[in-house]
């Protein structure tokens, strides 16, 4: 695990050549006044303007520079940069009027005077920048201790230059003038003592940030602080004349200080990370201890004072006394509060200790500590309850060796990673691998890592159960909850997997959709429990039929439907790779078409409509799925248990049939329907009993196209939603406008009821309201027995008990129901049985041949006798010649409708047609049949006719037949 041991390798901040060139000419300038000052300028008057009016320029110089900082850049530093710009104008007015008087007056300055004043403001405010500059204590303890190590720093250094140097200017003359000398005498060494005492201190206790630009400000003040010493001394101070080598190091002080601020302007545009480096590592340590033993330093200094009065055989002074006394108690004082403070400070580190001893031991997540080795030097108790292993057994090994081969790798690039970023970015990373239990199994585990003295802490928690219960819901994301093969959602990736990742020799892949014909069946007579056994034997037996390990899928997209993928084996040939499918298709399909047992031991059979898809160059996973779909329709609606390969006119279908849809909701929407009506005729007499409206398109040409020729839609086997909302609304228009014209020809004087065809699957439609009929009725004033609604469809997915009540509730509002296409279908029978009907019209395929076919007249003939036997009317559709009628009267038919009468009318020849009243029937007259005219049920809205129109004679009336409710029912 070598990847803890790595070492974080970062590049130094540094200048460039932006910082070295202001240093270089830092250095030039101050090397040229040095130089001036040991050649003595070339003369005495440009000495006495260079040591004058010079450093009062570079002292001017740096009170702009931290006066422009100051006022730029707030923050906490801010003030300090102030007083240091307020210490330097005192310096650099005061060496203005000293050069007033030397320069310019051309005599001696006078003392005391105000440049005298102006030196002893300098001190001052550069005391307090200093204390601003120094970090704050946290506690009022260490700020008594930051005061205490002052005054030890400035007693020490008191007693030392009062026993050298300043006890001779305590011996004050009487005059006046010999006391302000000597005050001011004293004043400017005890002054730059106290502003050496802050320099040392900021030196240990200077802030963090811009530490260059202090550090400059520091040397500045050294530097000056030493040349004021120099300056105190008596033997150089009589002999000091303005511009000699002294003045030189005024001058490099005030650069300096106006140096500091673009110190500190590099600083902040470099704007380097705050993460510690390494090499601070070292350093740190060594300013602690030295900032710990300053004071004691200090008190040294003030001992070998003391001592150097004794040896030199001169008497203890009052001021060394005084002034080692106080340094004396300064440093018990301050020991005494560093005693208290390593106390609290002690109990403080004892208390966390225990509480954290007392976390990690109690902790259930394992705590490791690795070293940059890679070798475990800690591990809590808690890993022999996770892991297995006690901590003792797991302390010293490597950590490499518990980790999972497989994950060692990802493990130790996310390691060195983490190392490698700034600490001050990332603090911590997570990684997840597998580490070896005591009992040799590999347990999930997840781990934060953070930084530990180079090496590593690992907080660890077993992960094992969330791991398995992720794989567990992710495994019931993409698989069938009942036969656990893929679902579509995974089954659709690895289509596009295949798709998009198919070679050269993978030709021939193909997708095979399967669809169980008759399950419903099974759900309706055995039950849906069987049926969830059939689906499972069903994906069983699908799993088994596909090449297990050559990448072959099978899947169950949803209810009854199966997909299955089918890689290729590399055939370049086309009709062999089709074949080949074909084959396995049609296996598959006699495969899932065999007997099931189910619940009960229950014997079931389905059968298969099967579609295939190739993919074919360029053909996305999406369109080779829809293509299989396409395919898989086209065999249920070409007879169901077959297999049927994918071609493209089956996708031009599809888009002409969407084009259809278009162009008819268009149609619907701009008004382009029209409604015909064809006269139903009783055949006894020949009076029009009824009308039946149908629906035409009128084309932008003005010809009119019948429903098959506009719609088009046959039963493909789908139910297309679309095919579905185009036939409602186009039902619910006719249902309108036949009601609304009845209405208005009833009011017209007319009142003949009108047969309107709709669909079984409306009126059980969730889009249609129970009321619905009822209500449209009563908004067109048209009686409810004036309406007869013809159910055109036998869809067997209608149910039966759901029509039944809702035609219960038309009849019960006068509504009749008439059965159309009675005679082509068992559905016809099965609602005969079950439903309340009225009236039973005659399929036009019994119609069409009844008087050629002795075989379909005897069929017919049944059909019609048991019309009369439940006490039903008949309506022969399609009629077309003379004979048809004739023969239709004779077998008990009561009505008919077709060409031999009149075809479809508009509403000005219906309504001439009614006027007339009837048409001629062939003679002679058959026996009287059973039934009569199709009467008018004056129920729920209903109302009186209308007086409009031209006055005629009535027909006569056959008498209305009974209802099948009235009429005894044979058993079926």
């Amino acid at each position: 695990m070598s990847a803890t041991g790595a070492v974080l390798a970062r590049p130094s901040v540094s200048g460039g050549g932006a910082g070295l060139l202001p240093q270089v000419v830092l250095a030039l300038v101050c090397g040229g006044y040095a130089a001036g000052a040991i050649v003595g300028w070339g003369s005495s008057q440009l000495a006495l303007v260079m040591g004058d009016f010079g450093l009062s320029a570079a002292a001017f110089a740096a009170t702009a520079s931290c006066l422009w900082h100051g006022r730029r850049h707030a923050g906490r530093l801010r003030p300090a940069w102030l007083l240091f710009a307020a210490s330097s104008a005192m310096a650099g007015l005061g060496n203005a009027v000293w050069g007033w008087y030397e320069v310019v007056l051309g005599r001696s300055v006078p003392t005391p005077s105000v440049a005298d004043f102006c030196f002893l403001l300098f001190a001052p405010p550069a005391i307090v920048g200093m204390l601003v500059l120094a970090k704050r204590p946290t506690s009022r303890a260490r700020w008594i201790c930051l005061g205490l190590d002052a005054w030890l720093i400035a007693g020490s250094l008191v007693t030392l230059s009062w026993s050298l140097a300043l006890a001779h200017t305590g011996e004050f003359g009487a005059d006046g003038a010999s006391v302000a000398r000597g005050a001011l005498s004293l004043a400017y060494p005890l002054l730059d003592i106290v502003l050496v005492s802050m320099v040392i201190v900021l030196h240990f206790r200077r802030s963090s940030g811009n530490r260059s630009a202090i550090n400059t400000a520091i040397a500045a003040f050294a530097l000056t602080v030493l040349c004021d010493a120099l300056f105190t001394s008596p033997l150089l101070r009589e002999h000091y004349r303005s511009g000699q080598i002294l003045d030189a190091g005024w001058f490099a002080g005030s650069v300096l200080l106006a140096y500091a601020p673009w110190v500190a302007r590099r600083e902040a545009a470099q704007n380097p990370p705050p993460a510690r480096r390494p090499a601070q590592q070292s350093v740190v340590p060594i300013a602690g201890s030295l900032a710990a033993l300053a004071p004691y330093l200090a008190a040294a200094v003030c001992t070998l004072g003391v001592l150097f009065n004794v040896m030199d055989g001169r008497p203890i002074d009052g001021v060394v006394l005084f002034t080692a006394c106080a340094v004396v108690l300064a440093l018990v004082v301050r020991q005494a509060i560093m005693l208290m403070d390593n106390i609290r400070l002690t109990q403080e580190l004892a208390q966390k200790e225990s509480h954290f001893r007392s976390l990690v031991q109690s902790s259930s997540d394992v705590i490791m500590i690795a070293a940059p080795t890679g070798i475990l030097r800690y591990v809590s108790p808690a890993a022999s309850g996770v892991y297995g292993r006690d901590a003792e057994e797991l302390e010293g090994s490597e950590l490499a060796s518990l980790i999972h081969p497989e994950d060692l790798g990802s493990v130790v690039h996310e390691v060195r990673r983490f190392l490698a970023a700034p600490p001050g970015e990332e603090p911590t990373t997570r990684i997840e691998c597998r580490f070896r239990s005591g009992s040799g199994d590999w347990l999930n585990v997840e781990s934060t890592i953070n930084r530990h003295h180079g090496g590593l802490i690992f907080n660890s928690r077993d992960v094992t159960e969330r791991v398995r219960l992720q794989a567990q819901l992710q495994h019931n994301a993409e698989h069938d909850p009942l036969t656990d093969l893929p679902n579509r959602a995974l089954f659709t990736r690895r289509v596009a997997h295949a798709v998009a990742g198919r070679r050269r020799t993978d030709a021939g892949t193909a997708v095979l959709f399967i669809d169980l014909d008759g399950f419903k069946a099974v759900n309706d007579t055995v039950g849906h429990h069987a049926g969830d056994e059939l689906l499972v034997q069903a994906a069983r037996r699908l799993q088994e039929s596909v090449r297990s390990g050559s990448g072959d899928c099978a899947a169950r997209l949803g209810g009854d439907e199966f997909a299955a993928l089918i890689l290729g084996d590399g055939e370049g040939d086309v009709g062999n790779r089709e074949q080949r499918i074909m084959e396995i298709a049609d296996r598959l399909r006699l495969r899932l078409s065999q007997p099931y047992r189910v619940e009960g031991g229950t014997e079931v059979r389905v059968a298969a409509s099967i579609g295939v898809a190739f993919a074919e160059p360029g053909t996305s996973p999406g369109a080779l799925m829809r293509n299989a779909d396409l395919a898989m329709y086209r065999a249920k609606a070409a007879g169901k248990n077959r297999v049927e390969l994918y071609a493209p006119q089956m996708q031009a279908e599809v888009a002409r049939r969407a084009e259809v849809a278009t162009r008819l909701r268009a149609a619907l929407h701009d008004g382009e329907f029209v409604l015909l009506h064809q006269p139903v005729v009783e055949l006894t007499s020949g009076r029009i009993t009824a009308v039946a409206a149908q629906a035409r398109w009128r084309s932008a040409q003005g010809i009119l196209f019948t429903p098959a020729e506009f719609l088009r839609v046959a039963d493909n086997g789908r139910g297309s939603g679309e095919d579905t909302a185009r036939t409602a609304e186009l039902s619910r228009w006719m249902l309108e406008a036949a009601v609304e014209q009845a209405a208005q020809r009833r009011r017209d004087g007319h009142p003949v009821p009108v047969c309107v065809r709709l669909p079984a699957s409306r009126l059980v439609d969730k889009s249609m309201p129970p009321k619905a009929v009822e209500t449209l009725l009563a908004r067109h004033g048209l009686p409810s027995g004036a309406l007869i609604l013809e159910l055109t469809d036998s869809d067997p997915r209608v149910p039966l008990d759901e029509l039944e009540h809702r035609l219960g509730a038309l009849r019960r509002l006068g509504v009749r129901i008439a059965l159309d296409g009675f005679g082509s279908g068992y559905a016809a029978i099965r609602a005969l049985r079950r439903l309340p009907i009225d009236v039973l019209k005659l399929d036009p395929g019994l119609v069409e041949g009844v008087v050629e076919s002795s075989r379909l007249h005897k069929i017919t003939a049944g059909l019609l006798r048991i019309a009369g036997d439940l006490g039903m009317q008949s309506i022969a559709e399609g009629v077309e010649l003379p004979e048809q009628i004739v023969t239709l009267r004779g077998m008990g038919c009561t009505h008919a409708q077709g060409a031999a009468f009149s075809g479809p009318l508009d509403e000005h020849r219906l309504r001439r047609a009614l006027l007339r009243g009837g048409y001629p029937v062939p003679r002679p007259e058959p026996p009287l049949l059973v039934g009569g005219a199709l009467p008018i049920r004056h129920g729920g809205h209903g109302g009186h006719g209308g007086s409009h129109g031209p006055r005629r004679t009535e027909p006569h009336t056959h008498p209305p037949t009974r209802s099948n409710t009235e009429t005894p029912v044979p058993p079926t």
